[in-house]
């Protein structure tokens, strides 16, 4: 425990210092492959727990220390103890006398080991009360940015509670079967012969009661079915593709969207993207679903005269760049590596995007703009100032579950998605 509890603390010095947290924990995984699948397991869940719940931790950690620690290193290994005190099943003084063997290792940890143990024995005698202390400041209550819940309370006055608390969830591990192969009621019988219980969601979704390694699913190498999430779903389905069309997804990587259209008709699919590497990886998809796209292309989706052949697309899909705070719980680090100031960013690029792919869009096409954000300013804001500037766009109705004007909110079901269909008249 003490070596995971180390890398833990590391993980998140450099996640809140600005880095990404899944490329941070990759980057361990390459430093140190003699790690264990268990304590890669261990490190992920501290890493990932930590991260979710910083507000409250953090919140409580300053109670509980007369001044600020000068080491970092030391503060981040006390919210690690703090994470496992209050969510883990670990015994608390396992976790207290490994939180104290692990401070001897720091660089300034030496000599600290009394407050180390003080500390976190004081959570323990008052952890009711603490808890209710740190619970009076809404960063502490929500453990997200305090600009973040302000805008949630604006948007969404009815809702925001309930969008916090589902941010800081354990994300569901939800199916899509490949229908061209298998039923939906089929393979929910191959899971429960292997004690996979499922439940079946309104989108035709699988939802797992308990997540488990894709090698494990009935038939994933060959193609029976991918993990996606239920709101991501809607997507190809939206789109309304039908045999012989000429589709674009834009914005295409990892590739789930693409490899779903394939799955839902016999089309000619362009799969673009600006980032190579993740190109690779929607090969690979679309390999082990044994699919194929046309064409597979790096490049810009907001500079089309840069890889469009010049051939209007009947269908483009354009699941453009955004904040991703739709999907903090699968990516908790989210909310603190955010700034309110990056939604204007996210918005040029959007408009940009949008305007380029609307050009290559054939006559009485159909474009639908997607972003895994619930801020209105790259959703309901974003298509209201293109609809001004493009009198030939006609927005079409969408129905989906819980979902309105086109948001889709996080809950336990599924991540919080955006989806405008357009029509060009």
């Amino acid at each position: 425990m003490i070596k995971t509890q180390l890398v833990a603390a590391s993980v998140i010095s450099k996640v809140l210092a600005g880095a990404s947290l899944t490329a941070v924990l990759q980057e361990v995984w390459r430093a140190d492959p003699t790690l264990s699948r268990q304590q890669r397991g261990a490190i992920q869940d501290l890493s990932y727990g930590v991260v979710r719940f910083y507000g409250q931790l953090e919140a409580i950690l300053s109670f509980l220390l007369k001044k600020s620690l000068s080491d970092k290193s030391l503060h981040h290994l006390l919210l690690v103890s703090l994470y496992q005190l209050q969510y883990s099943k670990a015994l608390p003084h396992t976790v207290v006398d490994q939180a104290v063997s692990a401070s001897r290792s720091l660089l300034h940890g030496k000599g600290m080991q009394g407050l180390v143990n003080a500390v976190l024995r004081n959570f323990i005698r008052q952890r009711d009360s603490l808890l209710k202390k740190a619970a009076e400041n809404e960063v502490g209550r929500y453990s997200h940015p305090q600009w973040w819940i302000d805008k949630l309370r604006w948007q969404y006055p009815q809702n925001f509670q309930a969008i916090l608390e589902a941010d800081n969830k354990r994300p569901p591990m939800t199916l899509r079967v490949n229908q061209r192969k298998i039923s939906v009621e089929t393979y929910r019988k191959l899971l429960a012969e292997k004690t996979m219980h499922t439940e079946l969601l309104d989108s035709g979704a699988l939802q797992l009661s308990q997540p488990v390694m894709v090698e494990s699913l009935p038939g994933f190498a060959e193609g029976l079915v991918t993990v996606q999430d239920a709101g991501a779903q809607f997507a190809a389905t939206f789109l309304d593709v039908h045999v012989g069309m000429h589709v674009l997804d834009a914005c295409a990587a990892p590739g789930g969207k693409s490899t779903h259209l394939l799955e839902l008709a016999d089309i000619s699919l362009t799969v673009l993207d600006n980032d190579s590497a993740r190109l690779a990886q929607v090969q690979q998809n679309l390999a082990r679903l044994n699919v194929t796209a046309e064409r597979l292309l790096c490049g810009d989706a907001s500079n089309p005269d840069e890889w469009w052949d010049g051939r209007p697309y009947d269908r483009i899909l354009a699941d453009v760049p955004c904040s991703a705070s739709g999907v903090v719980c699968r990516h908790p680090d989210i909310k603190w590596l955010r700034r309110e100031s990056d939604l204007v960013k996210f918005a040029a690029i959007q408009q940009a995007i949008l305007n380029a792919l609307w050009k290559i869009l054939s006559r009485d096409g159909k474009l639908l703009y997607v972003t895994c954000s619930i801020f209105a300013e790259e959703n309901t804001m974003q298509i209201e100032k293109f609809l001004k500037h493009h009198p030939d766009a006609c927005p079409l109705p969408l129905s989906g579950a819980a979902m309105v004007d086109g948001q889709l909110l996080p809950d336990t079901q599924h991540d919080g998605f955006f989806y405008t269909l357009l029509h060009k008249n």
